[in-house]
């Protein structure tokens, strides 16, 4: 993860160097402004991200089992007690969001309450604990922040090139090739970080929990669960959740080679090493 923040840290100091030197005050004022929607989302990131999934915050007398399990292991982990979301579907998966460990929220959905026992079930809550206190949240918000204003910038900038004669247009041209070639750079370490926070996060919940093999069997299931679901309706319209789910939904070849997660028996694998020590 320090490699890969610093690679990052590196190609950024060059995006930013560079685009400040092509492009003219009017479009990174543009920039700036939709950088402020970012704060904004990342702000308002629990809020979103539980609307997203029509997940609903629950009381203590609607799950008390639920309830009483995100109490303790929070306790355990040093943490607030997050709020508590529970979405109706059916697909077994859970997710943790919001900007800090005071302003943060577990969600699980239905399916993963019917599919998994006690000590899976706690497994995947710890998961999602450690990620908020790992702040991930936030640590993937600003790992991206400068990549999506890159994006922005390719996605746009034909348009800032267009109606200028050769020699005008050539900074704003040069810059959007700059910007294609860190967008997709950073993609890349990206995720290659999104997958290490993942490792962390199930070492976070083994050392709340003491017990590993429990996430181990969770992801079996729930990997298992997914599967048996049909392609089309609930996996395509929540796939656009899949950096904050437990175990993403898999969409294809792509979508595995660039998947925000590592391979699940990777992680398996992993968690088996660590229970040995417990």
């Amino acid at each position: 993860m320090i490699l890969t923040t610093f690679l990052l840290f590196a190609l950024y100091v060059f995006f930013i160097a560079a685009i400040t030197s092509y492009f003219d005050v009017g479009l990174i004022s543009m920039a700036a402004i939709f950088g402020l929607f970012s704060l904004a989302q990342w702000y308002f990131s629990d809020t979103l991200a539980l609307r997203s999934m029509r997940a609903r915050i629950v009381d203590q007398t609607e799950y008390p089992d639920l309830h009483a399990s995100v109490t303790r292991l929070a306790w355990q982990a040093g943490l607030p007690t997050p709020k508590i979301a529970v979405t109706s579907t059916q697909m077994p998966n859970a997710f943790a969001t919001g900007r800090s460990k005071n302003h943060a929220a577990v969600c699980v959905t239905e399916g993963l309450l019917n599919l998994l026992n006690e000590d899976e079930l706690e497994g995947v809550i710890a998961h999602e604990l450690a990620h908020i206190k790992n702040r991930d949240v936030t640590t993937m918000t600003i790992a991206s922040f400068l990549s999506t204003i890159a994006f922005f910038i390719v996605r746009w900038g034909f348009f800032f090139g267009r109606g200028r004669n050769n020699r005008a247009a050539a900074p704003v041209w040069a810059a959007v090739v700059i910007s294609l070639a860190v967008w997709i750079i950073s993609y890349l370490l990206i995720r290659a970080l999104s997958r290490y926070r993942e490792f962390a996060a199930d070492r976070g919940a083994a050392e709340i929990t003491q017990n590993p093999a429990a996430l181990a069997s969770a992801l079996r299931k729930i990997s298992t669960g997914i599967s048996m679901i049909p392609p089309e309706g609930e996996l395509t319209s929540q796939s656009e959740m899949n950096a904050f789910f437990i175990i993403p939904i898999k969409v294809g070849f792509i979508g595995k080679l660039f998947s925000t997660h590592p391979p699940m028996e990777k992680r398996i694998e992993r968690l088996n090493e660590l229970q040995y020590n417990f």
